[in-house]
């Protein structure tokens, strides 16, 4: 049903299996563009039970079902089938309403970029709808993977050009009858290490984490595989991720609902007729951003959510915690005196917090990012910030630690900075319950001895027959040989036998 769902009608029949077309060419509702390999189409529909018109790229199966991933003027819909795509004098595409003669929609190519009759649009076999120079093939002037809508396909980046300032991400459909963005989305927040972050409106609603050479760290279980490759990128002129599909026969894309939960649908097979959809279940509590406020670790138990203070921390209302109202979370329970001195106790299998006010290098060893924690009176935190090859960088984390998780397998080993006062009592409960056990192994075997010595005394013979069953066991595993046998085995004890001699004196083989 979910997967139907965008699987739209097409009131078009191709005239031509054409990728491209220039200055002067046009497309109009009823015609189409089809990528060279025929599995991506560009043309016109009507989603779900809606009449308005809308211009897409779909994908489009074996079977001849064509499902939407990207959509060009999601919030300006065309009213009738008058549409049609094509280029202005200046050579930006631009999508008309053949009635009232206006654009609704336009790839807004910089006039710098542009030169007058030279430009021409194609469809990748990607599903990528790029425009480029026609003096130039190479030079795309744009693309609509630049412009993401609610679907991640294979080769197309979310993430920030922080030299154009280029924002590539995520957006849900209103409804299935409406494609004009709704109200949830997946961007990068490029504040302190990046990390990816889901919206609702403007509301931080969750967090897959920040990117440490595997997965992101609030999804350890989306790894590598033969299959598929997930790449994240950054320097000083841009930060995106992406995912390759390393298997041609297969055709993978993410869709984010508009209820906010994910949709995976995978095609395999021959010509890719075979179609799988899964759907998540949507977020865990502790997938909520903060859900257990600040200085604290959620974790699931039997599917509820169960939060637990950090050490050194406790609850910042006690009455409240008690009552399973964690979201103001943990206070230091002594303040911090900048000891140099404080140590750190390890989390393991941990989603790292929130690291918008995080610090990284990326040269840092895990041991020096330690000392540098220890030398900041603020720094609170500190981990790898790349797990490969036994971990490289450094990530520290200053004041308050928000929207932490640990798992029960895979996730990350993070450093929490502990007072001495609260090392030492965690040291000194450990030689406690060390002291503890030593006293009750001892009891034990001296009750044991007591309990062996009074059945010796009171059934003295006993142990007589313990003895002698022993000897017999002992007179069983070492046979007596007679003598004729020994020599008939040594040749009489000849020379020649002899191995050597020692303390009990000669030694035959």
């Amino acid at each position: 049903m979910l997967l139907t769902f965008f699987f739209l009608m097409f009131f078009v029949t191709p005239s031509t299996s054409i990728d491209s077309f220039g200055m002067n060419q046009s497309i109009r509702d009823g015609e189409t563009l089809v990528s060279a390999g025929g599995s991506f189409v560009v043309g016109f529909f009507s989603p779900g039970t809606s009449t308005n018109r809308y211009l897409g790229v779909f994908y489009k199966d074996a079977s001849g079902n064509q499902t939407v991933m990207w959509v060009a003027n999601r919030e300006k819909p065309l009213q009738n089938k008058s549409g049609i795509l094509k280029f202005n004098e200046n050579g930006t595409l631009q999508l008309f309403s053949g009635t009232t003669n206006t654009s609704v929609w336009s790839s807004n190519i910089s006039t710098k970029d542009l030169n007058s009759n030279s430009s021409t649009a194609q469809l990748l076999d990607s599903g990528n709808l790029i425009v480029k120079s026609s003096d130039d093939g190479s030079k795309i002037l744009w693309q609509s993977f630049d412009f993401p809508g609610d679907v991640l396909m294979p080769g197309m980046k979310i993430g920030l050009n922080l030299v154009t300032g280029l924002d590539r991400y995520l957006s849900t459909w209103k409804s299935a009858d409406d494609p004009a963005r709704g109200d949830y989305s997946i961007k990068f927040d490029p504040r302190g290490y990046p990390q990816i972050i889901q919206m609702k409106g403007v509301v931080l609603n969750a967090r897959e984490g920040s990117w440490n050479g595997l997965y992101f760290t609030g999804y350890p279980y989306l790894v590598q595989n033969n299959m598929f490759r997930r790449d994240f990128f950054f320097n000083g002129e841009e930060m995106y991720y992406k995912s390759e599909i390393l298997d041609g026969s297969t055709f993978r894309i993410n869709r984010m609902m508009p209820s906010g939960i994910w949709q995976t649908t995978t095609w395999t097979g021959q010509g890719r007729g075979q179609v799988k959809t899964t759907t998540s279940g949507g977020l865990e509590d502790c997938d909520n951003f903060a859900f257990c406020g600040s200085n604290s670790v959620c974790n699931m138990v039997d599917n509820d959510a169960a939060c637990e203070c950090l050490k050194g921390y406790v609850p910042k209302f006690p009455e409240q915690w008690n009552v399973s109202h964690w979201s103001n979370g943990c206070v230091r329970k002594t303040a911090s005196k900048c000891d140099i001195t404080d140590g750190f106790s390890k989390y393991i299998n941990m989603k790292l917090p929130d690291t918008s006010s995080s610090w990284f290098d990326k040269t840092m060893n895990l041991e020096e990012c330690q000392r540098s924690c220890l030398k900041n009176c603020s720094c609170t935190a500190y981990a790898n910030l790349d797990i490969r090859n036994g971990g490289t960088g450094c990530l520290l984390w200053f004041n308050h630690l928000v929207d932490m998780r640990q798992f029960n397998q895979r996730g990350q080993d993070l450093f929490i900075k502990v007072p001495n006062s609260e090392l030492a009592n965690e040291h000194g409960n450990m030689k406690k319950k060390k002291n503890v056990a030593i006293v009750v192994a001892g009891v034990i075997i001296f009750g044991l001895i007591i309990c062996a010595s009074i059945v010796l005394i009171k059934y003295p013979g006993l142990a007589r027959n313990i003895w002698k069953n022993k000897q017999r066991q002992v007179d069983v595993d070492l046979p007596i040989f007679d003598f004729s046998v020994l020599a008939k085995a040594t040749d009489n004890f000849s020379s020649n036998k002899k191995l050597g001699e020692g303390g009990f004196g000669p030694v035959y083989k």
